[in-house]
């Protein structure tokens, strides 16, 4: 099993160390994981700026060994339709296997946050978050998977905890992957919905759309910020991509490796 979306210390909101993360994914018997911890930089906006320091992400990852588990070094970014520039700069810097492109903010605010949600209803927060997701897909070009397309519906402040189901936006979701697919961007299966939304970020419908729409590339992701979550609800992800696709993706060095299942 694989687990390709990990939080650890080392991002803002991390409550596991590297090792205990790691531990945890060889005790649960995971063959291989990707630290992608937060890098939100939204200075050019200035907006509320996330990024970890790259000091510490090399002492916390460079030399990190634990037998039987394949590590890999990532990083999610927070993609804005104006940032891109600032992924560049950041590559520069530091090289990683696998970088996640998320939409973590709409405006000024995250929509896992309260001030989200003032004056909107289910439909318009759902389609804001989707409008400015294809907003960013459209500018960005540097990244290897889109991260969790419904986030939206994951919050604890959304009023009813309803999912977005892909039959209420249809136009603007197959948009958002046409997209992808046609620069050979990958979609997670991002598994930290289902204790908060009862789903998969997105669901299963999201993932047979996106493979009709010529889409390729697929990973998993737990989004796990303590050891206890890390790996959760893998194996169920595992099965929805082994009946869609044949087959999940890892990555090293920013190239899909490919695993039958």
């Amino acid at each position: 099993m694989f687990d390709f979306h990990l939080h650890t210390t080392v991002s803002f909101d991390g409550e596991g160390t590297a090792l205990e993360m790691a531990q945890a994914a060889a005790n649960a018997g995971l063959r291989e994981i990707c630290f992608t911890d937060h890098w939100d930089d939204n200075r050019d906006t200035g907006y509320c700026t996330n990024i970890f320091s790259l000091e510490e992400y090399a002492h916390a990852y460079d030399n990190l060994e634990v037998p039987g588990l394949k590590i890999r070094r990532g990083v999610e970014f927070g993609l804005s339709a104006t940032n891109q520039y600032l992924l560049e700069d950041l590559l520069k810097q530091r090289s990683f296997d696998f970088v996640i492109g998320s939409v973590h903010y709409v405006g000024p605010f995250d929509p896992y946050e309260a001030e989200f949600w003032n004056g909107r209803d289910m439909r318009g927060a759902f389609l804001s978050y989707l409008e400015q997701t294809l907003k960013c897909v459209q500018k960005q070009t540097n990244f290897d998977v889109l991260g969790h397309l419904t986030y939206v519906c994951k919050s604890p402040n959304s009023p009813t905890h309803e999912p977005l189901l892909r039959r209420d936006f249809e136009e603007i979701t197959d948009e958002i992957m046409r997209i992808l697919a046609k620069n050979g961007k990958g979609m997670e299966i991002n598994t930290s919905g289902v204790d908060s939304a009862g789903v998969f970020l997105p669901s299963a419908d999201y993932l047979k759309r996106f493979r009709e729409l010529g889409g390729e590339i697929v990973t998993v992701g737990s989004d796990a910020h303590y050891p206890s979550r890390v790996g959760q609800y893998s194996k169920e992800a595992l099965e929805i991509l082994r009946d869609v696709f044949g087959y999940v993706c890892t990555f090293e060095n920013r190239k899909p490796i490919f695993h039958k299942l």
